[in-house]
């Protein structure tokens, strides 16, 4: 007894536990996609406010949100591309290694221009400015050369693989052609097996219709013509010749000790004294 309330607690506990676990992943999962959505919410207002200041403000501040725009949108479509095509070229993973720290010096560069957009001495900003073009071109421009390296290498591995197959097609589609030489493949061991047993089983002929009785032919006639076909078609037993040793041969044959079946036992015949 004392083993089966210890055997209950430990699944009650079990249970528990699981059930604390499943709670706490769920929680986790959850706040995940609470924290992704906020993200992605607050990224696309900034950007959509950064895209509204390059287009309605001049002068430093439309500048900066320009630098800032164009700084986002390519790191962010090379970050995209790389984790797609990682999925299918795992050479991918190095080249994402390099993204991550060309990342880190975008980020940087962001909050720099970030900070710049409410610093309020203009002139120190001003003097600024080229180094900010200059840096964000150069992260610019490598991260657009990953994005399209990464695109190249994705196309020419589909052209050569379409390539590759167009002419193993030309190959099979000239094999089919070739019809004039007349050979068939070799059917498997399975299929001879199976074309030999089907050629083995032969069907009876159907038996030639007996020609039609003449009309106003008797019966005898019919009987004569019925036996000359049994004797077309089967040899006549050997004639028996009659003997004093056999009594049926003289008395004919006893109704009693005929037998009907070969199974049944010769009946004895009755005493005649």
């Amino acid at each position: 007894m004392e083993h089966a309330i210890l055997i209950l607690t430990l699944l009650f506990v079990a249970f528990v536990g699981l059930g604390v676990y499943m709670s706490v992943k769920a929680v986790g999962a959850a706040k995940r996609g609470v924290d992704r959505t906020i993200s992605q919410a607050r990224r696309t207002v900034e950007e959509t406010t950064l895209r509204a200041k390059s287009y309605g403000q001049g002068g430093l501040a439309g500048e900066l949100a320009q630098l800032r725009l164009s700084l986002r949108t390519s790191m962010r479509s090379t970050q995209n591309a790389l984790n797609e095509g990682v999925r299918q070229d795992a050479s991918l993973s190095e080249s994402i290694g390099l993204f991550q720290r060309l990342s880190a010096h975008g980020h940087e560069l962001d909050d720099e221009l970030k900070h710049l957009e409410r610093e309020p001495d203009r002139a120190r900003v001003a003097e600024r400015m080229s180094d900010l073009r200059e840096r964000t071109e150069r992260i610019v421009h490598a991260a657009d050369s990953l994005r399209w390296a990464a695109r190249d290498r994705a196309r020419q591995f589909a052209d050569d693989d379409l390539t590759a197959l167009s002419a193993q097609i030309e190959v099979e589609s000239g094999a089919l052609r070739d019809w004039s030489k007349g050979s068939w493949p070799e059917p498997s061991p399975a299929e001879a097996d199976v074309r030999a047993a089907a050629g083995a089983q032969t069907w009876p002929e159907d038996p030639a219709p007996a020609p039609a009785p003449a009309p106003g032919a008797g019966a005898g006639a019919g009987a004569a013509s019925g036996a000359g076909a049994g004797a077309a078609t089967a040899p006549a037993p050997p004639p028996v010749t009659p003997t004093l040793a056999d009594p049926q041969a003289l008395t004919g044959p006893d109704p009693l000790r005929q037998t009907e079946y070969p199974w049944q036992k010769t009946a004895r015949p009755e005493s005649t004294t």
